[in-house]
């Protein structure tokens, strides 16, 4: 069913479909209108799930913690200092190998305060052990919902879906709305297989004491099992493909024409300008692509290096920021470049609190990384 409405709107609409048994969030912008409409389909009996009004973001992690150890499908959503007020929980949930799915909407990250987008909130905790992919538009937004509780529950690893706060939560644009029907198919029940949950019949410690002997090896497990989770992620995503026909396997997509000179590399919404800006560059004689990431965890390095190997130049747009050493997606290419990669690779920051990301500064951006210098530069 094609609608046109709210990106947040949109993601309440999907998780429901994807029947989880427990809500649980504390609202802050822009997250807030997920869990509000989420509220109203169980309010309005649209929905059978509990719906959990937590005393704070702290309190929400750990009430889907408790749920998903129990053995239900479980969500919750957040953003900015609520993401961080979760961070002790969003390394529990890791560690535990628990299948929660959460939503962030992206938001910057104080002081000084400001409720205005960009992704330091996400990449922040981008070590905690959470598969986090970030969606370009709202239809994806929707879509990697449902390819997060996938792969979420065939890996026993939590999936975090990043989409920009505002410039997606709060957008009006068409999606698909897949029938119930449909989604099932997909993502039939979740059902946690013998020993994986706290069960009174099987006794089982969730995240009990580990010693120096036995914690390191648990860690080298996890480290593992996310980077493994690359070849499950592509599985699915083509799977999705089969039903719901659209999106690719790939964890990045590639746009512009072959061979291109220079290339720019992001995540999320500002790929939109991106694509317009190199469009008209293109018209123009120039030879420019993009290089859109969607999967940071697991990185998908192979593909970055297929995909930037030809290239002369990369300039990598990143809202968010490693502060006193690069943009941090430009640190991700940057470590696998010595991989066939000889491109010069600069990094750009912008749009930082929300700031305008415009086709004037790409197109500045296109003109400065084939320049003298190799400084991370910041757009204003």
């Amino acid at each position: 069913m094609k609608k046109c409405i709210e990106g947040s709107h949109a993601v309440a609409e999907i998780v429901k479909l994807c029947r989880p048994a427990v809500v649980a969030a504390y609202p802050i912008t822009p997250q807030t209108h997920i869990v509000e409409d989420l509220s109203k389909f169980k309010a309005e009996g649209e929905a059978n799930y509990e719906f959990v009004r937590a005393e704070s973001e702290f309190a929400a992690a750990s009430i889907v913690l408790g749920a998903s150890a129990s053995g239900v499908r479980t969500y919750t959503a957040s953003s900015s200092q609520g993401l961080l007020l979760m961070t002790e929980v969003l390394f529990t949930i890791a560690g535990m190998r628990l299948p929660v799915v959460l939503t962030c909407a992206n938001r910057a990250i104080s002081a000084p305060i400001n409720i205005w987008n960009d992704q330091q909130d996400a990449m922040t905790i981008r070590d905690s052990g959470w598969l986090m992919l970030f969606a370009e538009n709202n239809q994806e937004a929707m879509d990697f919902h449902l390819v997060a509780y996938k792969i979420a529950e065939k890996l026993s690893i939590p999936v975090m879906v990043n989409m920009d706060g505002f410039v997606l939560t709060h957008t009006f644009e068409p999606v698909d709305v897949p029938e119930l029907a449909q989604v099932k198919k997909y993502l039939p029940d979740y059902r946690p297989l013998k020993g994986q949950i706290l069960d009174i019949n099987n006794s089982r410690t969730l995240g009990g004491f580990a010693t120096p002997e036995d914690y390191m090896p648990i860690r080298e497990d996890l480290f593992k099992d996310i980077a493994a989770a690359k070849s499950v992620l592509r599985k699915e995503f083509s799977e999705f493909k089969k039903v719901f026909g659209r999106g690719s396997s790939d964890l990045t997509e590639y746009y512009g024409p072959k061979n291109a000179n220079v290339i720019f590399a992001a995540m999320g919404s500002v790929l939109g300008t991106i694509k317009d800006s190199v469009d008209e560059l293109n018209k123009a004689g120039k030879k420019v692509g993009v290089l859109k990431i969607k999967s940071f965890r697991p990185f998908p390095e192979e593909e970055v290096v297929k995909k930037l190997s030809g290239a002369k130049f990369v300039a990598v747009v990143d809202k968010s920021l490693s502060l006193g050493q690069s943009g941090i997606l430009a640190t991700e290419i940057k470590s696998v470049a010595h991989k066939k990669i000889k491109a010069k690779i600069q990094s750009f920051v912008l749009g930082l609190g929300g700031r305008d990301i415009t086709k004037k500064m790409i197109t500045e951006i296109y003109k400065r990384v084939q320049a003298a210098g190799n400084n991370t530069t910041f757009i204003k």
